[in-house]
């Protein structure tokens, strides 16, 4: 018995998940399907890879407000430069360029915005809330005046094939790319100096700077990764609906947050798991798909996830206090 209550101390955050996931079975026939099993994967494995790149900025003792704009802006960035040759209507110049050479150019511009992002808190000191929420603005309008409002269709099937396509028939093409991404971001925190330099900054970035650690460029290289990781975001949500939307991703980063402080990376920074991001977004993701299946209104949904995140932070606070 004292074994089970210190493995289930030691693993809340997956008791939850299978507590949730029992409920929902039991409340809805068709959650264990397949069907609805895959698409609740593949539509939180999005925001799941945007956490992974959020997660590394709470760490920190940082934010990311513009991720969801990124996506937007990665979404019409990759979605311009794919557009099949046949489009009658096309407002860009035919580039006809190769997939793997399109994404590398928006996970590039995604690269340029996180540099952006982390010169302004490392190096100018803006909070990072105040400058993320800059960039937040100028991404989402950038994607406007870069398509002038209007959605980009028509993209290459080998574009599609990222968001929509099956490995051996049975795995979504977009849940691979999320795992991946999942143990990317895992060998760094747990197997890397940079890991480890984040977890002191963190902690105590005074401390980590007198042990030699350069505090300002890991920032910086933090707020890169995240924005890699919203625009890697906008490029598989492109490929999933076949269009480029500057209204895409609107509070995905509020989801990724959650997802993130419900998987226990802390606020006050230097505590942070990849499997608790992992539990953190299919949770979120497992809540938001019952509540629609069993029919419950779209606000009460915000109601009840917005519940689940100032629970998460109560429980973060406590443990803290009890610590200090």
């Amino acid at each position: 018995m004292d074994k089970f209550k210190k493995f289930c101390k030691n693993n809340t955050i997956w008791v939850v998940l299978i507590g949730f996931f029992i409920l929902a079975a039991i409340l809805s026939p068709n959650f264990l399907t397949w069907t609805n099993i895959k698409s609740v994967l593949m539509t939180e494995s999005i925001i799941g890879i945007l956490a992974t790149g959020i997660m590394w900025c709470i760490l920190s003792k940082g934010t990311d407000l513009s991720a969801g704009s990124m996506v937007a802006l990665s979404s019409c960035i990759i979605a311009s430069l794919t557009q099949l040759e046949s489009y009658s209507m096309r407002m860009y110049p035919n580039l006809n360029m190769p997939i793997i050479l399109a994404v590398l150019i928006t996970l590039l511009v995604g690269a340029v915005v996180g540099a952006f992002n982390g010169c302004c808190v490392a190096y100018l000191k803006v909070p990072a809330f105040i400058a993320t929420l800059g960039t937040q603005l100028i991404c989402r309008a950038a994607a406007q005046i870069y398509t002038n409002a209007y959605p980009v269709p028509e993209l290459k099937p080998g574009l599609k094939f990222l968001g929509q396509g099956m490995v051996f028939g049975v795995i979504p093409v977009l849940v691979l790319i999320f795992a991946i991404m999942l143990c990317i971001s895992g060998f760094m925190l747990n197997f890397t100096r940079f890991g480890k330099n984040v977890f002191a900054i963190g902690g105590n970035d005074q401390a980590a700077r007198v042990a030699g650690i350069n505090v300002e460029f890991n920032q910086m290289c933090v707020f890169i990764f995240s924005s890699v990781c919203a625009a890697l975001g906008g490029v598989l949500l492109a490929a999933r609906s076949g269009v480029g939307n500057s209204a895409f991703g609107q509070s995905y980063e509020l989801d990724a947050i959650a997802a993130a402080t419900v998987g226990g990376t802390s606020q006050t920074g230097g505590v942070a798991k990849i499997t608790g991001v992992i539990a953190g977004v299919l949770i979120l993701g497992i809540v938001k798909n019952i509540m629609l299946l069993i029919g419950i209104n779209a606000y009460w949904q915000n109601i009840v996830k917005g519940a689940i995140i100032i629970f998460a932070v109560v429980i973060d606070m406590r443990k803290n206090a009890r610590k200090n």
